[in-house]
């Protein structure tokens, strides 16, 4: 048995939160999924039995806690088996920094328990978060420590970054580093700090992301197109290009990704405004 929901946000976060996401599944046999970058920093409530996440750098068990997930450039494996009970906090690519004490580029490439944080009211969150039953019940008490939490940084940045981000998407992140930074009145250095500061990741990175996902979201619609269509369609050099940022991302050719998975892009399906 497994059940997906997406829940949008009360109307007072949803500036700066996408949706919350509940996953709940009972896999008698061993299971494993791919997880790959998706443009976003999350904070993902882990219940139920434990879980394992593996990546290139490290193998984690993850026994009912909460955890911080950064900006990543690569991918990872989530392992389980029998019950279990995932709550995650998508926020929106630009905002994640209004709630939390560290920079989000500290998150880059890392998952941090709140515990590694020391965050008292974040571990005071996860356990009653952990002893509720109610999901909704759960995103409520999650809606209550976020407000409590909310401190946005500068509104002029915040607003600069919002606007970055929408343009990137309109050019499914073919577009010039300097232009962007023209784009919201900063120099390209200036751009660079601030956007890394709220995005958790460097504007580079962030932009390979998105062709990835734009990739990924061509593939979702017309799996006919040949893999030398889909490099030009979406921005990179050539096929050759393609496969490469492929394996970064998934550590799958193209091919090898569609014999596996199906395509889906979860930026894309799920665009910021």
């Amino acid at each position: 048995m497994e059940s997906f929901q997406i829940v949008l946000p009360s109307p007072a976060l949803a500036p700066y939160i996408r949706h919350y996401w509940l996953l709940e599944t009972d896999s008698i046999d061993r299971s494993t999924e791919r997880i790959i970058p998706s443009g976003t920093v999350q904070m993902v409530f882990y219940r139920g039995n434990p879980v394992s996440l593996s990546s290139s750098q490290n193998t984690s068990l993850i026994d009912s806690k909460v955890v911080l997930c950064g900006q990543f450039v690569g991918f990872s494996d989530l392992s389980y088996t029998g019950n279990i009970r995932i709550l995650a906090v998508v926020f929106h690519t630009y905002a994640a920094s209004a709630f939390f004490r560290m920079p989000v580029s500290d998150f880059c490439d890392q998952k941090f328990t709140a515990d590694e944080v020391g965050d008292r009211e974040l571990l005071e969150l996860e356990d009653r978060i952990l002893n509720e039953t109610d999901d909704r019940h759960c995103i409520c008490m999650v809606e209550q420590f976020l407000l409590q939490r909310l401190n946005p940084p500068k509104a002029y940045n915040l607003d600069r970054m919002r606007s970055a981000i929408s343009f990137i998407n309109r050019q499914k992140g073919e577009i010039r580093i300097s232009e962007l930074a023209s784009s919201v009145f900063l120099s390209t250095k200036q751009f660079q700090r601030v956007f890394t500061g709220h995005v958790g990741i460097c504007p580079k990175d962030f932009l390979r992301i998105v062709r990835f996902q734009h990739a990924l979201y061509v593939l979702q619609s017309s799996l006919e197109i040949n893999f030398s269509q889909l490099a030009c369609e979406c921005g990179f050099y050539d096929q050759p290009h393609l496969i490469k940022e492929f394996k970064v991302f998934s550590g799958y050719t193209p091919k090898e990704y569609l014999a596996v998975c199906a395509p889906y892009s979860d930026y894309f399906s799920e665009e910021d405004k």
